[in-house]
């Protein structure tokens, strides 16, 4: 078992292990560290604790110290460096003509580099860009280019529910979602309901999902010839929140609503029936049109 402390370097940022080595440190410690990137300053989000040699990415680097006063204003000089830095490449972007969007600059906190995220459709040649800004700030210069679920998430903003984005207030990772949940969900497939702002689709589908797929369980699927207290029938439909099934009666042709304690069910839906033309399936345009917005890119 090796002793780690979880820091997180923005407010719904990743959290990383490091080894704390022998200072004493507290939930929301701010603390100065080395990291890949170089010196950089974070905030203690889980305090230290021992996990197995399996669950951290060596060579685990050291806290070098807490944050002083000193170390403090300086996070806040490099802020607004920050933001002087961006009106610069905003400039200098459309000075050279790129097609691409800047979204946020970031300083190391040892200012030994600048690094400037971006988003674009395709590949953008950025070489001369970078030549004028490192001139300019006369430091390391690097141009990141994200995905347009990670623009939302620094940018942050409301979702449809009204709240904050879960990725920008407390999601510290991306997880693949796919309409199969929204499907799973009775949702409605229309892309502009089941979208975030990000156009892809909306995170908070999955917090549900495994509990219908567990409560769905419970349930005959669609398909299944159930006897019921009005006659035979074919499950056309489950509704997980009412607790009840439809069942298309097979005399009527009507739809009608059932609790499991009210049918029997009779012989599952035939494996050997033939599979449905392209046609007669009345949501497969919806579904290809969702094919773009299914891929969820990582943090």
């Amino acid at each position: 078992m090796i002793n780690v402390v979880g820091i997180r370097f923005k407010s719904a940022g990743k959290i990383y292990y490091f080894d704390p080595g022998d200072i004493d440190l507290k939930m929301e410690d701010t603390v100065i560290l080395e990291t890949a990137r170089g010196i950089e300053c974070g905030q203690v989000v889980v305090e230290p604790k021992e996990v197995s040699e399996q669950e951290i990415v060596a060579p685990l680097k050291k806290i070098i110290r807490k944050a002083t006063p000193v170390d403090l204003k300086q996070v806040e000089i490099n802020k607004s460096k920050e933001e002087e830095a961006f009106k610069v490449c905003q400039e200098k972007i459309q000075e050279h003509g790129l097609p691409m969007k800047l979204v946020d600059v970031e300083y190391t906190f040892d200012a030994n580099k600048v690094i400037f995220y971006f988003t674009a459709d395709g590949r953008v040649d950025f070489r001369e860009l970078v030549k004028d800004l490192a001139a300019i700030f006369r430091t390391r210069i690097e141009l990141r280019q994200i995905g347009v679920r990670d623009e939302a998430k620094m940018l942050g903003g409301l979702g449809t529910c009204g709240r904050g984005l879960c990725c920008a207030t407390f999601l510290g990772e991306f997880e693949p979602v796919s309409i199969r949940m929204a499907k799973e969900q009775n949702l409605s497939l229309n892309p502009t309901k089941i979208s975030g702002i990000c156009g892809r689709l909306m995170c908070c589908l999955k917090y549900e999902s495994e509990a219908y797929e567990c409560e769905k369980a419970s349930y005959p699927p669609e398909g299944t010839i159930v006897n019921t207290p009005v006659g035979e029938g074919k499950v056309v439909s489950v509704n997980i929140l009412k607790r009840n099934l439809t069942v298309e009666i097979k005399e009527s042709r009507q739809n009608v609503e059932f609790g499991m304690n009210e049918i029997e069910i009779m012989k599952d839906r035939n494996a050997d029936k033939k599979k449905k033309k392209p046609h007669s399936n009345p949501t497969e345009n919806i579904e290809e049109n969702l094919h773009e917005i299914e891929t969820g890119e990582s943090d």
